[in-house]
């Protein structure tokens, strides 16, 4: 019952965990070297803490960051700079993908030079407005998703949560402890003007969207259809059911809502958390909801009984569409 029996058992080709930028990846390195263990261990970008200029350790953490990459940040520039500096050597590690978690997807655009002052005042000790992290975090974003669109990674967007709102909990117990719940505050024009803020210069990258928030399954799935082009399959998706949602009713909702507003056979998939070893089961879980409910269709008339289609739909929506879309070295089923 070791982590890497449960990992082979669950039939698991590839792994992708979550890194912060200043991650020195030396596990990556040695799981690379070792010729006992065949699954792929790729590297996942995860720059919240580079993001987050709201948090009071967000000076400490722009310094380690400095030290990483060599370069000192004493600008947005700068922390541009280091965080190209990063991405490289993610990408020299095998590094393909994005994660973002975002209470909502934001846009208020603003000059280099309005987010260069934000940045200087919250490196000088000063508190900054809410407008203020938001015009931050639209350049941040920004920049990001450019990155990404050159180098072929994915983006991923995680949001809908508010967390940590017992504040008795949270002085005895700390951060994400398990008092989080969902959000309703993301705003559909914005998370649309920020997708379209990469678009007008076709610097959109591929990009997955999750919310914690079933409410928003129509919105994302009408949102979604507004950037699609021929350079990926369903190059702009929605996300799998998660968190609260990853139980037969809302994954059940999500794929239906995506199979009437988007692109069902395109689907990547189930994601689940593959720190938790145990949670493999979620996949076995997800492709029986999924199976049953393209036989309903089938059963009601609405898909027509074809076996071999059927087999194809179910085999690219389980593994071969995100071997495809992450672009992972591994051959189809």
């Amino acid at each position: 019952m070791s982590a890497r029996n449960l990992i082979r058992k669950s039939n698991v080709t590839l792994i992708c965990t979550t890194d912060d930028p200043a991650d020195s990846l030396e596990w990556h390195a040695k799981i690379a070297a070792d010729r006992t263990f065949d699954v792929q261990v790729l590297p996942a970008w995860r720059p919240d803490k580079a993001m987050n200029i709201e948090k009071p350790d967000y000076s400490d953490y722009l310094a380690t960051l400095s030290k990483v990459s060599g370069i000192t940040i004493r600008s947005f520039a700068s922390l541009k700079k280091a965080l190209i500096n990063r991405m490289d050597f993610f990408a020299s590690m095998g590094c393909c993908v994005s994660d973002h978690g975002l209470l909502s997807l934001m846009y208020y655009p603003a000059s280099d030079e309005e987010i260069e002052n934000i940045f200087a005042k919250r490196l000088s000790g000063n508190v900054i407005s809410k407008e203020e992290e938001l015009t931050f975090k639209t350049a941040f974003m920004l920049f990001a998703g450019k990155e990404y669109h050159k180098r072929n990674w994915v983006m991923q967007l995680h949001y809908g949560c508010k967390r940590d709102n017992n504040d008795l909990m949270y002085q005895r117990l700390g951060p994400d402890t398990g008092f989080d719940c969902i959000s309703s505050h993301t705003s559909s024009d914005q998370t649309a003007d920020f997708l379209n803020g990469l678009a007008r210069t076709d610097e959109l990258p591929k990009t997955i969207l999750y919310s914690l928030n079933p409410g928003d399954n129509q919105a994302i799935g009408t949102i979604i259809g507004c950037f699609q082009d021929s350079s990926a399959v369903a190059k702009i998706q929605q996300g799998s059911a998660w968190w609260f949602n990853d139980h037969k009713t809302g994954i059940k909702d999500q794929l239906l809502s995506l199979a009437n507003l988007g692109n069902l056979s395109g689907f990547v998939g189930m994601l689940t958390d593959s720190r938790s070893f145990l949670s493999y089961t979620r996949h076995e879980y997800f492709r029986r909801i999924l199976c049953d409910l393209i036989g309903e269709f089938v059963e009601n008339g609405e898909f027509p009984s074809d076996s071999e289609t059927l087999s194809e739909i179910i085999k690219d929506i389980s593994y071969n569409n995100a071997v495809r879309y992450f672009g992972f070295h591994l051959d189809e089923i």
